[in-house]
């Protein structure tokens, strides 16, 4: 019995051992709230993508802190005097981590992925670029069909990220299994629901401005768990701290805390059409959608789930912000108008499935849904899934109601048709208004901030009537560090830039 005991810990010993990847001098260890969707920027449609990304993939444009845009892989670009086209200069010298130039080429290459491979969910986001020019090998040239302001945003996330054509050339859609970007790390290794080792990329383009030689990101839902590991030096820095957990952090002496205001938002998303699990009062009434918004007190959301940290909102764009519609403004809780509201539309009581994924906030925000809903009448079934099965089962319409959260984007743009454009590419719940399309078209095609504000304000004034998604709050940024850690300083996307980042002993 004994030897079979010690066979046993042996395994589990050695299994640990080849689930762990070994520490290389200078590495930074990173805690996230999940594990990544696919390392493929053609495919990848999850926030914690996003940040390993950053240190994987740069892009042809970036944002700092004031979410101003600045050159990356482009060192400048210009609209012509049509804004039919926007002409790009590349930055000399740049190579993939295989080696390989990076060159006008190559973006044109992988923007013609994204607009046309079966697998690429960005097709919606590049639809308005016709062609792509090459006018030499360090400048490239994008055709518009028609105007689109938002295209250096677009260029300054995902769609601006460039994989290598040889390794597209050899790998095809699997090019998530070894992806080969430009960025100050190279993908080493990737065991799923454990880790993703990245090693640093001596041939960068910026190598001086990188100081740690490997980057071991390690998922953890619980972040409990991750403010544990961080406690326990076992990691040097996680991402997305519990509000709960600020305290913690800022009475530990090997510990400080770091924060951000957010352009990210939480929101609920509402099947309408997406299947037969659209088929109930919920998708097919907008009395009822109000009656629920009406139901839900979001001071005391952001009292219990942020520590009054976060910021109540109702739209994309946050309260204050340039394009916030002042018009709607944060509605209060109003349990007897969502109670009337209920009655007009001829029930009592309203029963749907609200899917959420398994991380602790997630639970604690529908759980408090579930009880503020009940006293108007709402009868909610809590449905918990792992962050990418809950994705994808909301990708494939099975769902009534789920949770959601976007990043936010410096672009209004950005912030909305992603969700609610017929073509949104997490338009899960098929929301279809052609009026809201045709003022998203009418948006894109001037770059004058006036007259932008003036088509969001009525795009705004469609999506709170008709409640397709109904948005809780803008997050605050919370990030837990080692005091060893130096040089990372957050913007409001949230995403860790390792550049800058340094480790002391």
């Amino acid at each position: 019995m004994r030897d079979q005991m010690k066979r046993i810990i042996a395994g589990s010993l050695l299994a640990a051992s080849l689930a762990t990847p070994a520490l290389a001098a200078g590495t930074l260890r990173v805690g996230i709230a999940e594990d990544p969707d696919l390392l493929d920027p053609a495919r990848g449609g999850s926030y914690v993508g996003r940040i390993v990304f950053a240190a994987l993939c740069d892009k042809l444009v970036d944002i700092d802190a004031k979410l101003n845009f600045v050159p990356q892989l482009a060192t400048k670009w210009e609209w012509s005097a049509d804004n039919l086209s926007l002409t790009m200069t590349l930055r000399p010298g740049v190579t993939f981590h295989d080696g390989e130039k990076v060159d006008a080429e190559a973006v044109r290459i992988n923007i013609e992925r994204y607009k046309n491979a079966t697998e690429s969910v960005r097709k919606g986001e590049v639809k308005p670029v016709a062609a792509v020019e090459v006018i030499d090998p360090l400048t490239v040239r994008f055709k518009l069909s028609q105007p689109y302001a938002p295209l250096v945003a677009v260029l300054a996330d995902r769609a601006g990220m460039l994989i290598s054509p040889k390794a597209l050339q050899r790998l095809g859609a699997d090019v998530a299994n070894d992806p080969v970007c430009t960025g100050p790390f190279k993908h080493t290794e990737r065991v799923a629901q454990d880790h993703i080792t990245l090693d640093k990329f001596a041939g960068y383009w910026n190598a001086a401005n990188v100081h740690v030689d490997r980057i071991v990101y390690r998922p953890f839902a619980d972040s409990n768990l991750r403010l544990v590991n961080l406690q326990s030096g076992q990691l040097d820095l996680i991402e997305r701290m519990a509000p709960s957990d600020a305290s913690r952090v800022k009475a530990d002496a090997k510990l400080r805390l770091l924060t951000s205001p957010g352009i990210a938002y939480q929101t609920l998303q509402i099947n309408l059409a997406h299947g037969p699990a659209a088929d109930n009062p919920l998708s097919k009434d907008a009395r009822v959608r109000e009656a629920f918004e009406k139901s839900i007190d979001r001071a005391v959301l952001n009292q219990v789930i942020g520590e009054g940290m976060f910021v109540p909102s109702n739209q994309v764009e946050g309260p204050g912000t340039p394009y916030w519609n002042p018009a709607h403004p944060v509605p209060p809780r109003d349990l007897a108008g969502a109670k009337a509201l209920l009655k007009a539309a001829g029930y009592d009581k309203v029963s749907f499935e609200l899917l959420t994924y398994n991380a602790p906030i997630a639970q604690q925000t529908a759980e408090l849904l579930q009880s503020m809903a009940a006293e108007a009448g709402f009868d909610i079934k809590i449905k918990m899934m792992e962050s990418n099965a809950a994705t994808q089962a909301a990708i494939n319409g099975e769902h009534q109601m789920t949770t959601g959260i976007w990043s936010g984007r410096a672009d209004p743009d950005g912030n909305i048709a992603i969700w609610l454009a017929k073509d949104g590419f997490l338009n899960w719940g098929r929301y279809d208004n052609p009026e809201l399309d045709s003022l998203l078209v009418q948006a894109r095609g001037i770059t004058d901030v006036a007259a932008r504000r003036a088509l969001y304000a009525k795009v705004s004034d469609i999506y709170l009537r008709d409640r397709p998604f109904i948005v809780m709050y803008h997050q605050t940024w919370l990030f837990g560090a080692t005091t060893k850690l130096t040089g990372f300083s957050p913007v409001p996307d949230g995403l860790i830039r390792p550049q800058g980042i340094m480790l002391g002993n």
